[in-house]
């Protein structure tokens, strides 16, 4: 089909996309469960769980599926690793629903550890790798974990804790740096060996793992804690399998708005690849890159940690079809001064998440990349990730918005009236659909503050318009209010971004005498550029009506503060403001 032949886009409405993605007898045809007392639309045909969707891997064994320098296994000696290590916590007196922690840095034994726990009917609890010791102390004793896996950084961060933890009666250490007289304490290696010595391990004769049910629990990943303590929103099978096939979904809509059929699913076509920037322990991380990418026999690239230098050769070695994680990563390749002496042909996606993406961003990886589809989404850890997905043609038209809800799922618009505002108007983001977990673990008053119905309470101040297309405005607790006038700052730091020398943004509230707070940019350049306050202020003046515009720009010398989930953590930034001016 020439660009001549090619039907004007869109060729359909989102309605009639998901109409015909959703016939009856196609992959993602439409089913109705109750949930926790709420009916829902489900995916028919998804795996019931995710037991399930390990044993549909084992048809992609001989595939590579964990690459981490100089260690690699595939997914058939990674799946006999995990059966193995949940044969030894069932010997350890692991039943279902005992909580099992998982605190390591990106590794091969990270998903071995997740795995096994899922496999042994566990509800397994990654905690946050940045956590100090008390931090942590904290998720253990909140989630009653029984069993912990850690790296060897993680455990001397936490080995003077372990005591105020009652109920953990055995630590597995990867990757020990030296022996430890502590008969709770053995080494992970000593029961699965590492990665390149798991295709060694003789795969069990048998299969008695528990059977668990689509709406059991298997997880508990703590919310990122930037207005408090972190809680633990509780995951079931059905959520995460349900996320996946929003994400497969999503890609197929993209197929069908431009006029086209979406392609049959390939098991002999070429293997996909993935350089992860987010952590395993972020529900993107898990749920979105993980188990989607084993289960379809793909391939996992790891770095120590997130480094662009390294990250364009391995990219280029590794023939890395996708990449992403928060937009800064994206600015990163794009602005790296060496990101065309690398063959990056390979790159088919790049999306991102968790955090405003300048508008411009879209056109700046098409212009680079013109062979990859762009893609962004909004989602959180109580929607077990991503749950409104924009991305291709539809990205490049709307590049502000997030996009729009699966056909499993619903989205409202609240005004302060509790009422479902009209479209165009600002009010919170309400979401309902399989992928909304049950509730915060031992949490009842917080469950019920922010869980009505099957509806989760995003706390995003979002606007819808006609097409049903969703656009965040803001936190609803970060907005600022100036002199009476609601600032929302995603859209003041929306404008800096458009600036062409602008990599990272944020507006925060300064204190005022009389208008109660003003807003204050921070920004960080790209390499390489200048660009002063008044110059800034300006460029935002020609876009956003003035008492929106920061009353000064602090220009900060590095990437701004983030938490582990990519989101910059403005309460670290102003308290280091007001370090700097003390």
């Amino acid at each position: 089909m020439t660009e001549a032949q090619k039907p004007a886009f869109p060729a359909v409405s989102i309605e009639c996309a998901h109409a015909m993605l959703t016939q009856p007898g196609s992959m993602f045809e439409l089913g109705e469960a109750e949930v926790n007392g709420v009916k829902l639309k489900v995916w028919k045909n998804a795996p019931p769980t995710l037991g399930h969707v390990f044993d549909l891997a084992a048809a992609f064994g001989a595939r590579e599926y964990l690459v981490f320098e100089d260690e690699r296994a595939t997914v058939a000696a990674f799946q006999v690793a995990a059966k193995t290590f949940a044969l030894r916590l069932m010997a350890d007196g692991v039943k279902p629903g005992d909580r099992i922690a998982v605190i390591m840095r990106n590794l091969p034994e990270w998903p071995v550890a997740f795995w096994a726990g899922v496999l042994a009917g566990a509800i397994v609890t990654p905690l946050n790798a940045w956590w100090t010791g008390p931090e942590l102390e904290y998720g253990l004793k909140d989630s009653g974990t029984s069993i912990l896996i850690v790296d060897s950084e993680r455990y001397e961060r936490v080995r003077e804790h372990v005591g105020k933890c009652p109920a953990i009666r055995r630590i597995y250490v990867s990757r020990l740096r030296e022996e430890v007289a502590d008969p709770m304490v053995e080494r992970l290696e000593s029961v699965v060996g590492g990665a390149n010595d798991w295709k060694n391990l003789t795969p069990s004769g048998e299969n008695p793992f528990p059977l668990r049910q689509p709406d059991d629990d298997v997880a508990i990943f703590y919310t990122s804690g930037t207005t408090g303590k972190p809680k633990g929103a509780v995951i079931s099978h059905r959520n995460i399998i349900s996320n996946m096939f929003n994400s497969a979904s999503a890609q197929a809509r993209a197929f069908l708005r431009r006029g086209e059929a979406p392609p049959a699913p390939d098991p002999n076509g070429p293997q996909k690849a993935s350089l992860i920037s987010v952590p395993f322990f972020h529900a993107t991380g898990c749920f979105a890159v993980m188990i989607p990418f084993m289960m379809a026999g793909n391939k996992l690239v790891m770095q120590r940690k997130w480094d662009t230098d390294l990250a364009l050769p391995l990219i280029a070695k590794e023939r890395i079809t996708h990449v992403g994680g928060v937009p800064t990563i994206a600015w990163q390749i794009l602005e790296h001064p060496r990101v065309n002496d690398y063959d990056l042909s390979s790159l088919e996606g790049i999306s991102y998440g968790g955090a405003p993406a300048a508008p411009e961003l879209v056109k700046r990886i098409k212009e680079q990349f013109p062979l990859a589809t762009p893609g962004q989404g909004w989602g959180m850890t109580e929607t077990s990730a991503t749950a409104v997905s924009n991305g291709a043609e539809d990205y490049e038209r709307k590049p502000a918005s997030c996009g729009v809800p699966a056909v499993t799922g619903e989205a409202k618009i609240v005004g302060s009236d509790g009422m479902e505002a009209p479209r165009g108007e600002v009010g919170e983001l309400w979401y309902k659909g399989p992928v909304v977990v049950r509730g915060y673990w031992q949490n009842p008053e917080s469950t019920a503050e922010t869980f009505v119905d099957g509806w989760v309470k995003t706390g995003d101040l979002a606007k819808m318009d006609e097409e049903g297309f969703i656009y965040i405005v803001d936190r609803a607790k970060d907005m600022l209010i100036r002199g009476g006038e609601n600032i929302y700052c995603v859209e003041v730091e929306n404008a800096l971004y458009d600036h062409p020398t602008v990599m990272d943004a944020a507006v925060i509230g300064r204190p005022h005498q009389t208008l109660g707070e003003e807003p204050l940019a921070v920004v960080h350049l790209k390499p390489g550029a200048r660009a002063t306050s008044d110059e800034l202020r300006h460029h935002c003046a020609q876009k956003i009506a003035a008492f929106k515009v920061p009353v000064d720009v602090i220009f900060w010398p590095e990437t701004l503060p983030r938490n582990a989930n990519g989101k910059i953590v403005k309460k670290e930034l102003k308290a280091r403001i007001e370090q700097l001016r003390s």
